[in-house]
Parts: structure tokens; sequence; C-alpha cells
């Protein structure tokens, strides 16, 4: 079955330093733009991450320092990103925990502005896992009927994602194929910041959805115990959750 699109779809990858979105940097992206029209375009392109990564990790993805070493960093095709980025919603494969996130991450540290409002997302991995639970090569053997060759190559993975996806869409009627309903059923409806830290509650409530705190209004919180809002900007959160708390503390003032 064929995407439904009202606008342009990035489905992408990202091969990093490692897994923490705040210290973490990205050493290559990978995207397929699925315009309005059907036609296809493929970037791939490597960064420097201006930091050492790990052995165990190349040992992952096959990136070395050296790779990178003459590679621009991400600061450096950020713009360029943003803008093509314009308009378009995402998807990807585990894309909403932790691709996006990071891509959004990147974008902040840049000095770059990179909106997330009224953009739509669609997870495979999360579509896979309501109805199958595997990971994305036996994703590719069970709905393609493929072998992935060159898994954690960030272009195999992406052009991978996409065969699945549109696999997907051909197999559950119910999915529906377009973005709306795709967005809906990965499961990032409900979030305020990406990495999911503060999401709506079935009032459309900002809340927390962490700790001590878990599933109390986030206005509740700052107003009957003011140093929990320092303590996260002081804390290991992502720019993108700070920047969403400062929001919402900046309405409150507002509100008074």
């Amino acid at each position: 079955m064929k995407l439904n699109l009202k606008r342009p779809l990035v489905i992408f990858d990202l091969e990093t330093t490692g897994i923490s979105i705040s210290t973490d940097r990205i050493v290559e992206m990978a995207t397929i733009k699925v315009n309005v029209d059907g036609t296809e375009e493929i970037k791939t392109q490597r960064f420097n991450p201006t930091m050492p990564i790990p052995a165990e990790v190349s040992a992952i993805h096959g990136i070395f320092d050296e790779d990178v070493k003459d590679m621009p960093t991400f600061a450096e095709k950020a713009k360029e990103y943003a803008e093509y980025f314009k308009g378009c919603d995402f998807g990807g494969f585990n894309s909403n925990k932790f691709d996006f996130p990071m891509l959004v991450e990147e974008m902040l540290r840049a000095n770059v502005e990179f909106e997330t409002e009224g953009r739509k997302f669609v997870d495979v991995q999360r579509i896979f896992h309501q109805m199958e639970q595997r990971t994305l090569s036996a994703a590719y053997k069970f709905y393609c009927d493929k072998t992935l060759e060159n898994a954690h190559s960030a272009e195999a993975d992406t052009i991978a994602t996409y065969e699945v996806l549109k696999a997907q869409l051909d197999r559950y009627e119910v999915l529906g194929n377009d973005m709306e309903s795709l967005h809906k059923i990965s499961g990032q409806a409900n979030l305020v910041d990406l990495a999911g830290r503060i999401v709506l509650n079935d009032k459309g409530q900002e809340v927390f959805n962490f700790g001590k705190h878990k599933g109390k209004m986030v206005s509740y919180v700052f107003k009957n115990e003011p140093g929990y809002y320092q303590w996260m900007m002081d804390n290991d959160f992502s720019l993108d959750t700070k920047r969403k708390l400062t929001q919402i503390k900046m309405q409150g003032f507002g509100s008074k």
C-alpha cells in the first residue's frame, strides 16, 4: 500500500558516539526523503563528532575516529539540514525515543532553530513491536523476506526501515496510510518533550512522567516546590526538555 502523504516524510537513522542524548554526538546520518508525489531522495552524511568514538561503539557501527576526522561537524551542516527538513514529517526505527530527540538536541547545540510542533512522527519499531515483537533484522526478514546485510550501517538500516514501513502498510489495513494514523500508533501524540519526561494526561495537562513527581502537573510542582525547576535545569536532562520546562514555567508567570 502506498503512503498517503500531505507533506514530505523523512525516514532517517543515526549512528552516534553512544546513547546519551545529552553528551553523545552524531557521527552519521542517512535519510530517505519521500516526497508527496512519491519520488525519493537518499542522503548519507558522516560528521566529525569532536569527541572520540568509544571502541565498543565503533565495533557496532564500524565507524572509527580516522573515518570522520576530516568530515564536517554537525554544527557546520545544521542549517542546511534544517532547511532540507522544513515542512517534513519524520519516521524511523526507535526514532521516537532516540534518533529524533538526538537530532533535535544537535540542532539546539548548533543554535539552529528547528521546530518540532505540528510535525507527525512514525516509529516503525513501535508498530512492529505492537504487532510482532522483533528487531529490525527480524522485521526486515518477516515483512520483506530479505536478509538485512550491513546491519548498523545507517544507510542500510534506513532503507530497510522504509521498506518495512511499506510492507506494514500492505499487511495491516488497520494502520491507515496517512501520517495522522501512523503518528498516533507510534505513540508520540501525548509527548510534551521528545524524551518523554513530560507528557499530556487525559485532560491535556502537562504532567511529569518520571521520578517522585510522576503523574503530577508540572505547574503544580513548580508552584509548590520552586527548586525542582532549577534542579532539572542543573542536571543531565536534554536541552529540549529544559526548553519545554522553561516554556511551562513562563506560562505560569503569564497567568498571574
